[in-house]
């Protein structure tokens, strides 16, 4: 038997194979396991409908396996003569392209003079299916006398049950117990009549359910095909390979893409619900993706929803736990949106080359927040502690003396400092004597690179490796193959705002000037740049004298220098 020819083509970083044709569905069995993208998908929670999935989940466990895709395709080419019109997508078939013989009769009967039968006309003859019914005896007693038996049942079958045992003497029935209402062979005799009655209309209800499952059973293959007809190459696009991700086309989206998140300025397309949050804490990390999880909730629909959608483009100061947002689902309706969390992954190598600043601002800003703070919290312990002093009318305790012995360790510790801090400085400046402008222009590029370099680097490591697969397999997937986003493809699953130039009618005011006027702001303020430039360079290449050396290479001399300025106790006293 010679070898199926497929046909590959690089989807989204990996070579997947391509279903084009009806042969190829024909030949699915053929394809090597280790090609397929997806091995296994929920049945619920994708965007694929949901009766579909169940249909083609033929041993009813919630998940759509390689083996069960090939079954169904196998069962579609069995079915119909050519199985190109699968790629048509329709809930339709010509009466003429059915190979089957039962399902062609109950094609025919249904499209009636018609050349194609669809799914309506199937749905429209289940309908209006009629079978004779068996007719359901009617009850020997009224509904409330019934209803009534059904209450008081147990309680007098066993205070008759006592009685009887009490009439052998092996029971004794407390004087206290209510007695039943109606003698014991009328309980019996009513009792025996509802369960007949009952099992009666059992079975008249079992055949007349059974009779109308026949009756429209005879349908469900048609109405199969006609399911997997419209469905069915989607579920491929989704499952062989992810040509409906990697499409981008606005009619088609991918099975597992959920709607659109617009939060900060942006659209993000790439949502996905989320069904096991704990799984995705051990596994989204891996993915490389931004991820931005929310809790969304629909008022007026009455459901909630866990989604994370992927943001890969702009910025994020701006994105933080708590924000709230709108999430549209694919059919339009809107979602009240939280972030509850982040999965923090770089989004572009611009905003990589800011994190460095933009971490240090945050870490300063925290420190300064944080010793504001706590100088607050001792200023008004201080305050509150003297005024407790005055009220009590107590002696404020005196303050001890300056002791200036202890304090000649730190500032000769200190002049230490500013020694090597001058040495560092004067070899820094004789380095730099020599250099001409455009050498201090590169000597700034090679200092940002050396901050932002590394993560610069990192982000784009990442970035070539962001992999959608673990977000996936976070949700339940087997995902046998990468599903890469590349920086480009990144940008079409975010929309960033884009808003024209407008001039602002709130803005401040400015006084026009004349031409001659800005021009000679202009030449003053460069002017005065270069001036200031220049002066800084010199300052920072001046020789430095002999004295100044010494005494920054020399920390002792730095020390006694230093020393020499603290008067001893005695000197102190003489003065």
């Amino acid at each position: 038997m010679a070898k199926y020819n497929w046909t590959f083509a690089s989807i989204g970083g990996v070579t997947r194979v391509r279903i084009q044709s009806g042969e190829d569905i024909l030949h699915l069995g053929e394809l090597d396991k280790k090609m397929w993208t997806v091995l296994s998908c929920p049945t619920v929670g994708l965007e694929i409908n949901e009766e579909t999935l169940k249909l083609m989940d033929t041993d009813g466990d919630g998940m759509l396996r390689m083996k069960e895709v090939i079954g169904n395709a196998d069962w579609l080419c069995a079915t119909l003569k050519n199985p190109d019109t699968l790629f048509e997508q329709k809930a339709e078939v010509a009466v003429a392209e059915i190979a089957d013989e039962a399902i062609l009769a109950v094609a025919k009967q249904v499209a009636g003079d018609k050349e194609t039968v669809t799914l309506e006309d199937v749905d429209a003859a289940i309908t209006a299916v009629s079978v004779e019914e068996q007719v359901v005896p009617a009850a020997p007693l009224e509904a409330d006398v019934i209803a009534a038996y059904k209450a008081k049942q147990a309680e007098y079958a066993a205070y008759f049950e006592q009685e009887k045992l009490q009439k052998l003497g092996l029971a004794v029935i407390a004087e206290d117990t209510p007695k039943p209402a109606m003698e014991q062979k009328k309980f019996e005799e009513m009792g025996a009549q509802i369960t007949a009655w009952e099992g009666a209309k059992a079975a008249a209800e079992e055949a007349n359910a059974k009779a109308w499952a026949d009756a429209k059973a005879v349908y469900a293959p048609l109405r199969k095909l006609l399911i997997l007809h419209r469905d069915f190459c989607r579920v491929l696009r989704n499952f062989v390979s992810l040509e409906d991700f990697y499409d981008r086309d606005p009619k088609t989206i991918a099975s597992f893409e959920a709607g659109t998140l617009i939060i900060d300025q942006r659209a993000c397309h790439l949502c996905i619900r989320v069904n096991d949050m704990s799984k995705h804490d051990m596994q989204a990390m891996q993915s490389g993706i931004f991820l931005i999880y929310c809790e969304c909730n629909s008022k007026k629909l009455g459901k909630k929803m866990t989604i994370a959608a992927a943001m890969t483009q702009g910025e994020v100061n701006n994105l933080s736990v708590g924000k709230n947002a709108v999430f549209y689902d694919n059919a339009g309706n809107d979602y009240d949106a939280t972030v509850t969390k982040i999965i923090d992954n770089p989004i572009s190598i611009r905003q990589a080359f800011w994190t460095p600043y933009r971490k240090l601002g945050n870490w300063i800003t925290e420190r300064i927040n944080k010793s504001a703070a706590e100088k607050d919290s001792k200023v008004m312990g201080d305050l509150t502690a003297g005024i407790e002093e005055k009220t009590k009318g107590g002696d404020a305790a005196p303050k001890p003396a300056f002791d200036i012995a202890k304090f000649a360790g730190i500032f000769a510790a200190i002049g230490m400092a500013l020694g090597m801090i001058g040495s560092a400085l004067v070899a820094v400046a004789k380095g730099m004597s020599g250099f001409t402008w455009w050498q201090y222009v590169l000597l700034f590029i090679v200092l940002l690179l050396v901050i932002s370099g590394p993560s610069m680097v990192m982000a784009w490591m990442k970035l070539r490796r962001r992999n959608l697969a673990p977000v996936l397999n976070a949700n339940g997937w087997a995902v046998n193959a990468d599903a890469l986003i590349s920086v480009l493809f990144g940008r079409l699953l975010t929309d960033q705002v884009r808003f024209p130039l407008l001039k602002d009618p709130l803005a401040e005011k400015k006084k026009n000037m004349k031409p001659w006027q800005a021009t000679l702001l202009t030449i003053s303020i460069i002017a005065i740049l270069c001036l200031g430039g220049w002066g800084i360079y010199r300052y920072l290449t001046r020789p430095a004298t002999i004295e100044q050396i010494e005494q920054a290479v020399d920390p002792q001399a730095a020390a006694e220098a230093a020393g020499s300025i603290i008067e001893t106790p005695a000197e102190e006293e003489a003065k």
